[in-house]
């Protein structure tokens, strides 16, 4: 049976799947369950904090059920086209979410602020790295999609120029998200350090904040080098091929990304420095100048 057979057939040890061996059901079963998990209780949270922006990461960890579930479906049926594409798209696709998330949150801290503390807008930066999110979704799609066709023909066909498409997709991605957590430490920096704002300088809360985001976001670079040197490798290179890596440096780093805002939740924490610093939520951001209201972001400082 071929590999890109839409059937389900027992593993044979003469035919190489598409992944160079059979995934773990019991890594699908457990990574479904965590994930399952954290999703339940950050839709549970976003409703309780009554922000709703946070529901991107229970997104987020829907996919990643999604892609999880596919890998054990492969563990019954490994030569099953349709398991092995749908993990691929799902476990790309969801930590898109979650940089979502964590655009959002800067956006706050920014709001939180004042203006002036940070040369871009917190809108901006949403717009701008999720933009670059999607270009780059885009290229690995282009990418990816190629290579699969050709890899999955009979005979194989060349999949070296897809692979290199998907390589660069995601090493854009990287870039970008290099490029945001320069940024972000940067407006931390200018924050509590230069400007020793009370709310980033003494708020407990603020800095449990800014602890589990810098963990985040180191996690995603992790993922996302990890991916790149995968890839770079080819279809059939020993890192791709090697089931072990790909739990410790995909599968792993996004779950404790995602259960660390579990137990130190964006909206409870941003809730809490809000009501510790006198910040209030504005209904509609003014179209004036930020130079001349703060008003003119989603959270501003109330006058005292």
């Amino acid at each position: 049976m071929a590999i890109g057979t839409t059937g389900c057939e027992a593993y044979n040890p003469l035919q190489r799947t598409a992944y160079g061996y059979v995934p773990s059901l019991a890594a699908g079963i457990v990574y479904c369950v965590l994930f399952g998990l954290s999703m339940f209780f950050h839709v549970f949270q976003a409703i309780k904090t009554r922000a709703l922006w946070n529901l991107v990461f229970a997104i987020g960890c829907l996919t990643e059920v999604l892609g999880w579930a596919a890998r054990s479906w492969s563990n019954e049926c490994p030569y099953n086209a349709n398991a092995f594409l749908m993990q691929i798209c799902t476990l790309i696709i969801a930590p898109t979410f979650f940089t979502a998330g964590i655009y959002v949150i800067l956006g706050r801290m920014i709001a939180i602020a004042g203006p002036g503390v940070s040369p871009i807008g917190p809108t901006w930066y949403l717009w701008i790295f999720c933009t670059v999110d999607v270009i780059s979704l885009v290229i690995q799609a282009v990418g990816g999609g190629s290579a699969a066709v050709a890899f999955n023909s009979t005979p194989p066909g060349n999949t070296k120029v897809g692979t290199n498409i998907m390589v660069a997709g995601i090493d854009f991605q990287l870039a970008s998200v290099v490029i945001f957590s320069v940024l972000f430490f940067l407006f931390l920096y200018r924050a509590a350090v230069k400007l020793s704002l009370p709310a980033f300088k003494n708020d407990k809360d603020m800095k449990l904040l800014v602890l589990v985001t810098s963990f985040s976001i180191l996690l995603i670079i992790m993922r996302s080098i990890y991916r790149t040197v995968e890839l770079a490798g080819g279809w059939s290179g020993h890192v791709i091929e090697t089931e072990r890596y790909f739990l410790a440096l995909d599968g792993a780093p996004m779950a404790a990304l995602v259960i660390a805002f579990n137990i130190l939740h964006p909206g409870v924490l941003i809730n809490r420095v809000m009501a510790h610093n006198g910040v209030s939520m504005a209904e509609k951001p003014s179209k004036r100048s930020s130079k001349s209201s703060n008003h003119d972001i989603p959270l501003s400082q109330e006058s005292a």
